[in-house]
Order: structure tokens, then C-alpha cells, then sequence
């Protein structure tokens, strides 16, 4: 489910009280304003100081001459403070958005002045407008709810530790390397380590053995936490009594998905957002064209990849297991005959319009218990 906002019916009955909010690591740069209105008022308020900020809002509220039940509407651009900020927010009776920061338009003109008070300005500029009614001023973060937030860290967490472990074993070969030497990542690689020799018959220096045997311990660890996190997954597939977890088990009966694209496709789109269409889905995941049209120049300039780039990411994947191992699906007939005879070029362009295709269809089944044409099941009984 997605976070609720506050009804905003009060909008029309009461004058409204805007804020703008610029956030930094110590203080928070605060303005409002009178929806309707020209007069202002800024105020800096040390970071989380959440009764200092209460009070401002009671205190613009008095200055600006709206009554002390005025609705207040508030925006921040989205960071590293995430969602804790609008959950407060919401919970003292603001209606708050959080803003995509990359949707903010920018003048072109000049350089760029950026400022806080120059960013703060702006906000407030775009606020007003949106409260106006103005559609598409800026795109705003749809934000989960703490359970949805939270079912999320597991994948996100692996996939980190994935990037560590590889790192760390590059760095590894990379060092290795500067002597004249390979040595394979496997069990056993300290005692093979202390056995090495140099093109002169000498042993490795004392210091780079240490470093490397320090390496291959982190990488180690690593290695037990990414198991820790893939038993831990599994279980909560194969034995949650939840409906999601039903969902992420019968999108797993189908070939070509497994384990770790139910899971991540239920924890990132299809478990708690809200999805009306398969054009929205496709926006969610960046998979949207971009056209260049102007006068007789006329062009497409590839998806937009401004969506989930997890699930994208995952979907192209998906899509090349699933020419293998759904062959006789509609969906892989017609790429084979759209795309089949084509160059290795046109291959990559069309399995990106497969994964979307794909993405629609799996959508549809997890939602709407619609099969995708043709495809087929794995045996009853057996584990996913």
C-alpha cells in the first residue's frame, strides 16, 4: 500500500499555507506562503528540531493571516533523508510530496545559480502552481509503506554485497597480477597463497601476502552473509502463509522465472504499487520510447531509463531466458518473427521491446491470474 496523504477537501473551504522545505545534513532552510498570495516568510530551523519546526508553522500561520486550522501542503525533494521526513509530516496533519529532484526544471539561458535560497525559491514557485492545479510541474516519489520499505533491504542488500565480492576478488587477480601470478578464487587460496613463487623463485613480499590474505577474509565473510541472505529468502518464498508470498510461488511455476526475479519484481513494482495500466508499468520501469519530431527530422532516440533500473535491468535479463526456455510462447514467436532474421543490433533493440511486452504480461498474471499465451509451467511438486 502506498502512504496516505491528507484529504485535501480542506483545500477548498480554508485559505492554504505552503512550505517549501530544502533539507541539509544540520538545518533545514524552511519558506511559506499564503496559496494565493505574495507574502513570505523564511526561517531556518536546525535539523530534526520537529518542535521548532511545528512552532514556525503555527507562527507563518499568524503572520500571514490564516487561521490556526489552515491546511498546510507541503514539498522536499527526495534524498538521503528519504521518507522519514514526510512521515512525519503527515503525522501532525501536513499533506506532503516529495519531489523527484531530477523532474525540476532548469533554465537553459545561463549557468546555473544554485543556491539553497535560490533551490528554496524555487520549490515554493513550483509548489504554488501545483496547488493551482497546474498537472505535470514535476514528478513526485511515490513512497511505500514502512513494511513494503522494509521487505526491500534484503535483495538491495545482496545485491550490494554481490558488488563487494566481486570488487574485492578483481582487486585480488589486479595484485596478483603485478607479480606474474594467478591464482584461482576457491578453497584452499591462503595455503596456495603461501606457497606462491615470483619469476625469480622468490616469495611474495610479506606486506602485498598480507593485504591479499586480509582481501580474501572480507571476501569470505562476504560470501557467508550472501548465503545467510539467500536461505533467508528462499524460506520466506517457500514457506510464507502471505499472499505475496503465493504470488512470488506462482510466478515461479513458470519456466524461465526464478527465484531471484519473483523476488525482486514483487518487492520493487508488483506487491504494493498501485499500477492502472500497462503504460504506466512501462514508465515505472524507463521501458517508454522517446521520439524526436521536429519539423521534417524525425527519429527515436531509445527508452527514456528514467524508471526502476532494478527492474529493467531484470526484465532484459528475463526476456533472453525466456526466448530459451519459452520457445513456443506468443511473446517469443513474435520477437522471432519481428526480430529473429535481424542483425545482433536489431536483436538488442527488439529484446528490450520483448522485456516490456514481458513485464505487461507477467503484471497482468500476478494481479489478474491471466497466463501469458503459450507459456508453459514447471512440473507440479517440484521446488521452485
Amino acid at each position: 500500500m502506498e502512504t496516505t496523504r491528507v484529504n485535501e477537501q480542506g483545500y477548498t473551504g480554508l485559505p492554504t499555507l505552503l512550505m517549501a522545505l530544502e533539507i541539509c545534513d544540520s538545518r533545514w532552510h524552511v519558506q511559506f506562503r499564503c496559496a494565493g498570495g505574495t507574502r513570505e516568510r523564511r526561517k531556518t530551523v536546525a535539523a530534526w528540531d520537529r518542535q521548532t519546526l511545528k512552532g514556525e508553522i503555527e507562527r507563518a500561520k499568524a503572520r500571514l493571516g490564516l487561521p490556526p486550522q489552515a491546511p498546510v501542503l507541503s514539498c522536499y525533494e527526495a534524498g538521503r533523508d528519504a521518507f522519514s521526513i514526510h512521515r512525519w509530516l503527515l503525522s501532525i496533519g501536513v499533506d506532503s510530496r516529495v519531489v523527484d529532484s531530477a523532474s525540476i526544471e532548469v533554465s537553459q539561458r545561463a549557468k546555473r545559480v544554485k543556491t539553497d535560497r535560490v533551490d528554496l525559491g524555487k520549490l515554493m514557485a513550483l509548489l504554488a502552481r501545483v496547488h493551482s492545479g497546474e498537472l505535470h510541474v514535476w514528478h513526485e516519489v511515490r513512497v511505500p509503506s514502512e513494511e513494503d520499505e522494509d521487505r526491500r533491504r534484503l535483495h538491495r542488500e545482496r545485491e550490494r554485497l554481490l558488488k563487494e565480492r566481486t570488487a574485492l576478488g578483481n582487486r585480488i587477480g589486479s595484485l596478483l597480477a603485478t607479480q606474474g601470478l594467478r591464482l584461482a578464487l576457491k578453497p584452499g587460496f591462503a595455503q596456495e597463497l603461501q606457497q606462491l613463487r615470483r619469476w625469480d623463485g622468490q616469495p611474495l613480499p610479506a606486506q602485498l601476502c598480507a593485504e591479499l590474505l586480509r582481501m580474501w577474509q572480507r571476501r569470505q565473510l562476504i560470501s557467508q552473509q550472501v548465503v545467510q541472505l539467500e536461505r533467508q529468502r528462499r524460506s520466506e518464498i517457500l514457506h510464507g502463509g502471505d499472499e505475496r508470498s503465493a504470488a512470488m510461488r506462482a510466478l515461479m511455476r513458470l519456466f524461465a522465472v526464478g527465484v531471484d526475479t519473483a523476488w525482486l519484481l514483487d518487492r520493487e513494482i508488483l506487491g504494493w504499487r498501485q499500477i492502472a495500466n500497462r503504460r504506466q508499468l512501462g514508465a515505472l520501469c524507463g521501458m517508454t520510447p522517446t521520439p524526436y519530431a521536429s519539423g521534417d527530422s524525425l527519429r527515436e532516440q531509445g527508452i527514456s531509463g528514467a524508471g526502476n533500473r532494478r527492474v529493467r535491468t531484470a526484465a532484459v535479463e528475463l526476456a533472453w531466458r525466456w526466448l530459451r526456455l519459452q520457445p513456443d510462447s506468443d511473446l517469443a514467436k513474435w520477437f522471432m518473427s519481428r526480430f529473429g532474421t535481424g542483425s545482433k543490433r536489431i536483436r538488442r533493440i527488439g529484446i528490450v521491446a520483448l522485456a516490456r511486452k514481458l513485464l505487461v504480461a507477467l503484471w497482468r498474471y500476478h494481479q489478474f491470474g491471466v497466463i501469458p499465451a503459450g507459456a508453459r509451467f514447471k512440473p507440479a511438486g517440484r521446488e521452485p
